[in-house]
């Protein structure tokens, strides 16, 4: 893909961004990194909402305005293409400085090998996991992930196509779809600064009324230090989303090298 025709199809993705759950133990887009067969991997994802509102979604849900989420996420690499992954524990900090353990999920990540000199890659994650009432009303959920990327020179754009089920609970609702991108732009080695979009797209009973969904975009800097990884992003939420302003970040810890 030629720089100008890369740079169209950014801004057509970012013209339609939107949303995500927001403040969810993950704020991030999927793209191929992958760990190395029998190497283990720490990521650890934060973020914590700054303003929005905080009225009750359900009687005991804990608010997500002042909280901040601390969510350990291990990766083991099974293969050079699949790779098991758990997010340990999904902790929380509420406004009022308590601590909750809210729960655990599993993953296993598929990245497509690919010739040398490919630009471009695909794969899928699935997620599965149990949370405490006080995050979800449905305590079993799961995800399958679509995962999509092309590099072009010091550009990188990847897309997330997003499918969301709940797997039981008191309130089950109609699976539900969600766009994330990511447009990136590399100015060394170790540096890049972008847009993160995160698009909620309805449900399959409701489906492509972003208005009526959680939407959100953010700044963000990826920065390598060392073995150290960072991903910092600064972020809104819009139209039907409860958060305001969160900041973010996924700080990539070297352990088991």
């Amino acid at each position: 893909m030629r720089g100008s025709a890369f740079a169209v199809a950014a801004a057509s993705v970012l013209a339609f961004a939107g949303s995500a759950r927001a403040a969810d133990e993950e704020i991030q887009v999927y793209m191929d990194e992958m760990s190395a067969p029998g190497a283990v991997g720490l990521d650890v994802h934060t973020n914590d909402v700054l303003s929005g509102d905080d009225t009750l979604a359900y009687p005991g849900e804990q608010v997500s305005l002042h909280r901040l989420r601390v969510t350990p996420e291990f990766a083991y690499g099974l293969t050079p293409d699949l790779e098991l992954g758990a997010y340990l524990p999904l902790a929380t900090l509420d406004r009022d400085g308590r601590v909750l353990a809210g729960g655990a999920k599993a993953r296993l990540k598929f990245i497509a090998p690919r010739p040398s000199g490919q630009s471009w890659f695909w794969g899928a994650n699935f997620e599965i996991g149990r949370v405490r009432r006080a995050l979800d009303i449905n305590p079993w959920n799961a995800e399958l992930k679509g995962i999509y990327g092309v590099r072009s020179g010091p550009w990188t754009l990847a897309f997330n196509l997003n499918l969301d089920w709940t797997v039981s609970g008191p309130r089950p609702e109609p699976a539900s779809l969600e766009l994330a991108t990511k447009v990136s732009y590399r100015l060394a080695p170790d540096t890049s600064v972008g847009l993160e979009s995160y698009n909620g797209l309805g449900s399959f009973k409701r489906f492509g009324r972003l208005g009526e969904n959680d939407q959100a975009l953010y700044a963000v800097i990826d920065k390598g230090l060392g073995k150290w990884d960072l991903n910092l992003g600064v972020g809104r939420g819009f139209a039907a989303s409860k958060d305001g302003w969160v900041v973010k970040a996924v700080i990539g810890v070297p352990i088991g090298n």
